[in-house]
This record gives structure tokens, sequence and C-alpha cells, in this order.
């Protein structure tokens, strides 16, 4: 499929409603670290259920009139999506691969033009995959009050009824006095967005009734969104269209054109088009939600006990309050002994530990990990790939364990190593090896020798998931002494997942 150039004129398609969700996958995390790294960020993360972020916003905005989603997303995580949406039986509509991030103004206008060459009527609804939206049918049901709006030309922004003086969130003013009905919403025309306020500002605009939270969930037709660009973005506007224009298919992605896309500005929706144009709506929400901005969401978000005490994990608490308490690793108990307004985050190569006064300060600690050249910073001690993850055990100076798990059906590429051997010891399933010029099966509690230099190849011919542990020894163990021959995955040198 190749988009094409839609004129901002096109006018809404006659067609039954159906809306085509549009979900932003992008991002860093760094106010939820450790559990969300650049590497992988806090919408892979079942931060509040069993599911991910990213799956239950998928789930969300699926069934009757709602269309497949199309996810906009990195290269790096491009199979950890596919893998996602494949663990909740969703086949998306397209996966769109930016070449780098540019915020959601170009994500969202590469969207629009996607669909709008096949219809420029198509209903877009656009929304974050990190955010928590517990009332799922209540949420559609407020997506349905917008239809008629948007298919008529509005950009409807949807607000969030407000039940704190937030200081970390946009705000929208809508026209006239405070709804009246949050149960039965309707558009309406909307005057402002407030920058994230002050304190005084914040509490000022609570007490009015009037003011709600900017949720960044848009619902509009291509078109009318396309023809947004025309008017307060055209320069923005001819580099996105060049780079979908030259989208070339990958597998099962679809990879937007790197060079127009070098030019394309890095600027948010808000700032873009939105602030300027003035056909926009606004749907008062007066269910749950929130962004997950940072640890105090999380605690507030995940049910509290009486004590105000929320544990995830292996968590043993004696006499504590108004914490949250979270072991993300296997085998690492944490005990936690009279403790109050406390976070504490345990994964296995990161600890947090803050007061809940200062959870946002998260973000200033990683910066100044990573200034240190902390991997911690950014690396997930999990590392996705297509075929499946691998986590280091131990690392010494010349060796390294690790576990590597094998989806079925998975196979590493054919490659070799200059600066290491390995030893590989089966655990569960089955693997197929390939060492030189032999191929062969090796059961659990096998194992197989592969000398420096020679090339091979790791499959999962089975049903169920293959663990292996492998041990690495070398003058030099980094990801990137890989040379790949093949690879099923179509992954050029240095490609990273």
């Amino acid at each position: 499929m190749t988009a094409q150039a839609v004129p901002p004129s096109a006018p809404p398609s006659p067609r039954s409603p159906v809306v085509h969700p549009v979900l932003l996958c992008g991002g860093s995390g760094t106010r939820l670290w450790p559990l969300s790294r650049k590497s992988y960020p806090k919408q892979f993360a079942p931060l509040t259920g069993a599911e991910s972020l990213f799956q239950a916003s998928a789930r969300r905005l699926a069934g009757p009139g709602f269309a497949a989603p199309l996810v906009v997303t990195a290269s790096d995580f491009r199979f950890i999506v596919l893998e996602q949406l494949a663990q909740i039986e969703t086949a998306p509509a397209a996966l769109l691969i930016e070449p780098a991030p540019r915020n959601t103004a170009p994500a969202i206008l590469a969207a629009a033009l996607w669909l709008a060459a096949d219809d420029p009527g198509a209903l877009l609804l656009v929304a974050p995959s990190d955010h928590v939206v517990p009332d799922a049918e209540g949420f559609r049901a407020a997506v349905a009050a917008a239809l008629p709006a948007a298919a008529a030309g509005r950009i409807v922004t949807f607000g969030i009824r407000p039940d704190r003086a937030e200081t970390g969130y946009g705000w929208l003013e809508p026209e006239g006095s405070a709804p009246a009905d949050f149960t039965a919403p309707a558009p309406r025309p909307l005057c402002r967005f407030v920058e994230k306020p002050d304190a005084a500002t914040a509490a000022a605009m609570l007490a009015d009734g009037r003011h709600l939270w900017n949720a960044g969930i848009f619902l509009f037709t291509a078109a009318t969104l396309i023809a947004a660009f025309e008017a307060h973005a055209p320069v923005l506007l001819a580099a996105v269209r060049a780079s979908v224009a030259g989208t070339q298919p990958d597998l099962a992605f679809q990879r937007l054109d790197p060079a127009p896309w070098e030019a394309v500005e890095d600027i948010s929706i808000d700032y873009a088009v939105m602030e300027k144009a003035g056909n926009l709506d606004v749907l008062p929400y007066g269910g749950a939600w929130s962004d997950l901005g940072g640890w105090e969401a999380v605690w507030r978000e995940t049910g509290p006990d009486a004590a105000g005490v929320v544990t995830q994990g292996a968590v043993t608490a004696l006499g504590c309050a108004d914490s949250l308490l979270r072991s993300e690793a296997e085998g690492l108990q944490l005990v936690a002994i009279g403790v109050k307004d406390l976070i504490a985050v345990a994964m296995p190569d990161a600890v947090l530990v803050a007061d809940r006064a200062h959870a946002q300060d998260v973000k200033l600690a990683v910066a100044r990990l990573k200034a240190g050249g902390v991997a911690q910073a950014e690396e997930f001690p999990r590392d996705h790939r297509p075929w499946g993850w691998f986590e280091s055990l131990a690392r010494g100076p010349r060796f390294q364990v690790k576990r590597i798990l094998v989806h079925p059906g998975g196979q590493l590429s054919l490659q070799s190593h200059h600066h290491r051997a390995e030893h590989w010891i089966v655990v569960e399933g089955t693997a197929r090896v390939t060492i030189g010029d032999e191929v062969r099966l090796v059961t659990e509690n096998q194992s197989v020798y592969i000398p420096l230099g020679v090339r091979h190849r790791l499959e999962n011919p089975g049903k169920l998931p293959m663990v292996l542990i492998e041990v690495q020894t070398g003058s030099y163990l980094g990801e990137d002494d890989i040379q790949r021959y093949e690879d099923a995955y179509a992954r050029g040198p240095g490609t990273r997942g």
C-alpha cells in the first residue's frame, strides 16, 4: 500500500461510521524507572493487571464499530508490539515504523495520511497506549457520543473530569458552564488548552468545575486532520506526506521513508495544530482515567488497602502505611518494616527507594545515571527479541551466563562471533542446533559447545517454549559481537530487536 496525497478539502465519507483506533506506542517512560526504561517502556509492562497497558488499550478500542488497530511505533519495539498483540489474538491493520522519534504530531499525521489513502473520511481515534481506563464500555460509549461531531468535520478531544488539583496534566477549558451530566456527555466547543499549571491555578480550575484534564485522546476524520495541518503546519505536512508516500514493507511492518523524515519537526499535536485550530470540540468524560505518569499514580490506581499499602510480587510488609512495595524479580523477597509514604521497586539489576512526595524526581535520577554511563538507566534486564528473550544471570571479566527463551517456531540468526565461544545447556524443551555443517536436536539436560568463529544457529522446533542456559567465555562479550549471515526477521547489521 502506498499512501497518496489527499486534498485537504476532501469531504467525509458517507459510509457507516467505523472507528479506526490509532495506538501511539513510543516514549521512554523514565518516570516509572526501573520497571520502565528506554529499551522497554511502560506500555509493555503489566503495571495494574495481568496484561500490559498496551494490550489493555488494544482491547479497550475493539469490538463492534471498531476496525483493527493501526499502531505507530519505533523499530526497536516492533516485534514486542507484534508479540503482545498476538497474545491477545489481535491482528493489526498496519504497524507503521517511525525512522526516528518526532513526538506526537508527525506520528498522528502519518496515521491519518496512511488511512486517507483508502478513505479520506475514515474516522481515527488516536490514543496513547500507556493509559489506564478501567471502564472500557463507558469509554466506548463516550466515543460513540463524539462520532457525529467528528464525522461533521470537528476535531474532538476528550476531557477527563478532575478529582484533584493536578499540576502534572494539561487542562482544557470548554465553552459554557460546568458539565451537568457526565453520564450522557455531548461534545461542546473548546475554548483553550491550558499548559500544566502551578498549584494555585490548578486549585482554581478544580474549584470552578468547568475545566477538564487533557487526556491527549482525539477523534476526527483523516481529511479533517490533514486540512488542519495544511492550514497550520504545511511544512510538516509536506515532509510527513513524502515519508508516508515512500513507505516500504518489511515483513509484517511498514517502514516510513527515513530520508524525508529527517526534516520532520519534533513537535506535539497540541502545539502543531490543536492550539491553532478553530474547529475543536471537547467531550467530557466522567469515568476513571490515568496516564500513569509516575509511581504515585500507580499507587493510586492499583487500590491501596486499609493501611494505604499496595504490594506486588514477593513482598512482606509489617506495620507499613501509605506505601507502594513491588518485587519484580524472581526469587527476590522484598521486606518492609514500619515504613510510611515510601515507594520501593526491586528489579534484578536495580532498586528504587523514594519518598512518595518525590516520586516525580525519578526522571532526574535516571538522567544522572545516564550521564554516568550506567547501563541500568536505559537498558532493561530482560532483552526482548523477535524469537523470544534473554537475560544475564552472572557476569565477570571474561565470562557471562544468560538464560535464553525461544518461542515455539522461533529461530536466532545464522551467526558467528569474533571474540567469544559459547556453551549451551537445554533446561526446558528441545533445541535444533546448527554448528558449522552439523544440525542436530538437543533435549533437556544435554549441552553443546560452539567454538569461537564458527557459524551457528539456535531454533525451537517444538510447540512449547524452549529455555537454555548459555555460558559465554572470551575477551569481549558485547551484543554487537555478532556477524549475521541469514536472518528470518530481516535484521540488518547492528539492528536491535
